[in-house]
């Protein structure tokens, strides 16, 4: 039994360094999927992408953190395989099944909570602030500048052949209508534009950064040229605008229960414009 928690214990440390890596990279300004990615990659050590690895490599904080997660995860895996060898060969066969349930049941368990978001969520803060006080890394919260919360995201689009941005200035496609804003392109031969003008031509093979809404990113991927992606462009103004409105109704709700004037009434007093009532003789 002493084999099998040594495995768990081991699985638990690698599943708690993986993450305090990925949140290291995330203030790096990495998103926190490919954070995340990158962070298990280098711990089991099975390589990643060729255009990933550059932006990685070529970032001296974010090189040092996988060095030290391919050195600890390199321990870690072969404790893990020597634990797991040893807990089936120490005893008789009648523990076998007990050792597979114990097995299963921690593995379960940790998988539980490395998948739990309020577990996500919580280990997330308190590894910053640990990160903060403890190392000189340059702790940016870029998901809290960007407000990503709700349903914005910042992510990432391949243009392919076909697409309906392909070949479109981006004044032409005009995203920001449908709620979404190219904050850079990366060309196919690495090129990198960074906030990029209206006359910028989305070449296939353009790597877009993206920010708006998941829901409008994801419909926007899978949109192709011709008619029906134009109509599909004009239904997600529309959808966008519809969204906006009802933000704007809320906004003006909570002003309004908190005694503040809304921004028709601002404006009015701003441009002196607000009318007096009618005086009674």
């Amino acid at each position: 039994m002493l084999s099998i928690l040594t495995l768990l214990i081991v699985l638990t440390l690698s599943i708690l360094i993986t993450r305090i890596a990925s949140v290291a990279l995330s203030h790096t300004g990495l998103t926190r999927e490919t954070a995340r990615f990158q962070a298990r990659s280098a711990f089991t050590g099975v390589g990643f992408t060729t255009s990933e690895s550059e932006k990685l490599v070529n970032h001296p904080v974010r090189r040092k953190i996988l060095q030290m997660l391919m050195l600890v995860g390199n321990a870690g895996v072969i404790t893990a395989v020597s634990s797991l060898i040893l807990s089936f060969i120490d005893g008789g066969k009648g523990d076998l099944f007990w050792k597979v349930a114990l097995i299963l049941a921690g593995s379960a368990t940790l998988l539980a909570l490395a998948s739990s978001k309020w577990v996500d969520r919580h280990l997330s803060n308190l590894i910053s602030r640990a990160l903060k006080r403890t190392t000189s890394l340059e702790i940016k919260d870029y998901a809290g500048m960007l407000r990503l919360a709700g349903d914005f995201q910042v992510t990432e689009l391949q243009v392919k052949e076909r697409d309906w941005l392909e070949g479109l200035q981006l004044k032409d496609g005009a995203l920001p209508d449908e709620g979404i804003i190219v904050l850079g392109i990366t060309r196919k031969d690495g090129t990198y534009i960074g906030a990029p003008k209206g006359d910028t031509v989305i070449r296939p093979g353009d790597l877009l950064i993206l920010y708006g809404r998941s829901a409008a990113v994801s419909k926007l991927d899978q949109r192709k040229q011709g008619a029906k992606g134009d109509e599909d462009h004009v239904r997600g103004v529309a959808e966008h605008e519809q969204i906006q409105e009802q933000e704007k109704i809320k906004d003006e709700s909570a002003a309004a229960s908190k005694g503040e004037p809304g921004d028709r009434e601002k404006h009015e007093i701003r441009n002196g414009s607000t009318s007096s009532p009618p005086c009674s003789s």
